[in-house]
């Protein structure tokens, strides 16, 4: 029975890298009962549609979501971030973002868990006599003990599965109200669990270490924002951040999964594209999906040409001819 999967290609290169992914994922057997949605920046330059609650409620019947990249120039920054990603992540409770990353010379696998709902991009803050010298902004964190519990307790179920270990990152010396609500939950689910070695880094040592010791993580578990400072500075020790798939997870309902490269406009429709962190996403959706041999093939299959080049095509099909 094929998978209804929710296909948003978005802007730029987004359409190209996830045509690729679909063929990819047909030539490795699986069946996808595709539904395509006119999302991102183009569409809100056309009629300022940006995701409606109509869509939601559609998405909430799938299977999962396969989104290629959104954005584009002539957007003021944050509409499309805030009025499309961050409320799907929000809406539908996708609240892990779970992204893996390998050595590029494949020494070496680790993952970072990042909770995906709450933390600084909750939106909390305002201004005080905006537009006036006297200016005043504030951004708060917000963190709650059910949000940081389950991010948590779904690190330590994923470090049970791979090598027992799992490192929290936060700034609990200087963030003492939300480092210390983390580190008290860590430190309590981690009794759940003593047969995972766990570890604690600051994020700025965390920096350091995952430029020059990667190897000493396995899985990491962090905060909304240092989650996506990491991952950024992860895709580009472990091959360039045009190689990195991601997955935005609600373990009870639908998720959604992504390339984490930008949409490109100055690339966009020229085919040179690199397709293999779409493709890549692609079998972390199979996977989801309970395609575990697909996405196995597929995953190999990518990672075995991740050193060639070719066109955005020529990629693709590197990677089907090794599937």
């Amino acid at each position: 029975m094929a998978h209804k999967v929710g296909i948003i290609g978005g802007d730029g290169i987004g359409p190209e890298v996830i045509a690729e992914g679909l063929r990819v994922i047909e030539a490795a057997g699986v069946e996808l009962d595709t539904v395509d949605y006119d999302l991102g920046g183009a569409r809100y330059l056309k009629d300022g549609v940006i995701l409606t609650d109509e869509i939601l409620e559609e998405w909430r019947g799938l299977a999962a979501l396969y989104l290629g990249a959104v954005g584009a120039p002539d957007v003021p920054p944050g509409v499309i971030e805030r009025g499309l990603l961050l409320r799907m992540r929000f809406v539908l409770d996708l609240y892990i973002n779970f992204r893996p990353f390998v050595a590029p010379d494949g020494s070496h696998d680790f993952v970072v868990i990042r909770e995906n709902t709450e933390g600084t991009y909750a939106g909390e803050g305002g201004f005080l006599r905006k537009d006036t010298p006297h200016e005043i902004a504030t951004q708060g964190s917000v963190n709650t003990r059910l949000g940081v519990e389950r991010a948590i307790r779904y690190a330590f179920e994923l470090a049970t599965t791979r090598n027992n270990h799992l490192t929290l990152v936060h700034k609990t010396n200087v963030l003492t109200f939300s480092g210390s609500l983390w580190e008290r939950t860590f430190n309590e689910v981690a009794a759940e669990y003593p047969q995972v070695e766990t570890a604690y880094n600051h994020v700025d040592a965390a920096c350091i270490y995952f430029v020059q010791d990667p190897q000493r993580y396995d899985v990491i578990v962090t905060d909304n924002l240092f989650g996506d400072i990491l991952t950024d500075l992860g895709g580009a020790v472990s091959g360039g951040i045009g190689l990195a798939p991601t997955a935005n997870l609600n373990p009870e309902g639908v998720s959604m999964f992504e390339p984490v490269h930008g949409s490109a406009p100055d690339i966009a429709g020229q085919g040179i594209a690199n397709p293999l962190a779409a493709i890549l996403s692609g079998a972390m959706m199979l996977n989801h999906l309970g395609e575990t041999d697909a996405a196995a093939r597929i995953k190999a299959a990518a990672e075995a040409v991740s050193s060639e080049t070719g066109t955005t095509r020529e990629m693709a099909d590197l990677v089907i001819g090794k599937l």
